[in-house]
């Protein structure tokens, strides 16, 4: 091994380091038998017992989850035609209008929407407004993913699937779909873990409604890092390392799979 792939391997390591131990500290302490958590004291899962006790920790997560889900689903429908339409049309307005909420700031973009729902709309804040608002900033996320899974395929495709006589239909149905899953899913999955996570937006656009998640730890941590939060935080890694593995048995299958010939699609 030379001193270039030496360094190579060195700076990989640190990187790696410096992304995966803050997580690994957390959920260690998450079973520390301290409430102080500043050193460990003991094995305890006294923590996750108190955390599904906790009735408006569960809530916040139980509300997370619902716009997460939605925000997701809905960013992702959006965000797959919208990268559909900038792949085809080619007109230059229209990637600017489908990325600037991807490039705006996010406080910016909180306070845009919190004035769009009162004054606008004049419609009360609360889990509608955050699905709307999380749905606005993650559609860019999921369209910018279809776009570049679009442009690395071969266009005489969609053209033979149309001179075997498929329909538009047809050919999204059997053909483009199947070949951009796997960017669907990373979009939905980016779209998820976007939505669950964001303060920002979710600050501007919750009123004093039912809790959310970000906003109920962000009011926890004010005085300490309890490990209550350890334990909620150990329990987002499982859930996003679970759509990681669920994503990638998807991608394995839309690859493996193959896609179904138009000619069969003129049969049905």
């Amino acid at each position: 091994m030379n001193r270039g792939n030496i360094w190579l391997w060195f700076v990989a390591v640190v990187i790696y380091a410096f992304l995966y131990i803050p997580l690994a500290i957390v959920v260690i302490y998450s079973f520390n038998d301290s409430r102080l958590n500043a050193e460990w004291v003991g094995f305890t899962l006294s923590w996750y017992q108190a955390l599904f006790n906790n009735t408006e920790m569960l809530t916040a997560a139980r509300n997370s989850l619902i716009i997460a889900l939605s925000a997701s689903f809905s960013a992702t429908v959006l965000g797959t035609m919208a990268g559909l339409a900038i792949h085809r049309y080619k007109l230059k307005v229209l990637p600017v209008l489908v990325f600037t909420p991807v490039a705006m700031p996010e406080i910016l973009l909180g306070v845009s929407l919190l004035l769009f729902f009162l004054q606008v709309l004049n419609i009360t804040l609360g889990m509608i407004s955050i699905i709307i608002a999380h749905t606005t900033f993650c559609i860019g996320f999921v369209a910018i993913i279809v776009r570049a899974r679009l442009q690395g395929m071969d266009e005489s495709i969609f053209e033979a699937a149309r001179d075997l006589g498929a329909s538009r239909w047809q050919t999204f149905r059997l053909v483009t779909l199947p070949l951009i899953m796997p960017a669907v899913v990373a979009g939905a999955l980016m779209s998820f873990t976007l939505s669950i996570d964001d303060f920002v937006i979710t600050f501007f656009t919750k009123g004093v409604g039912e809790p959310i998640l970000p906003i109920q730890i962000y009011t926890m941590i004010k005085v300490a890092v309890t490990p209550e939060v350890n334990a909620i935080s150990t329990l987002l890694i499982l859930l996003t390392l679970f759509m990681i593995i669920i994503a990638a048995r998807l991608e394995s299958r839309a690859s493996s799979g193959g896609v179904k010939m138009p000619r069969e699609a003129g049969k049905q």
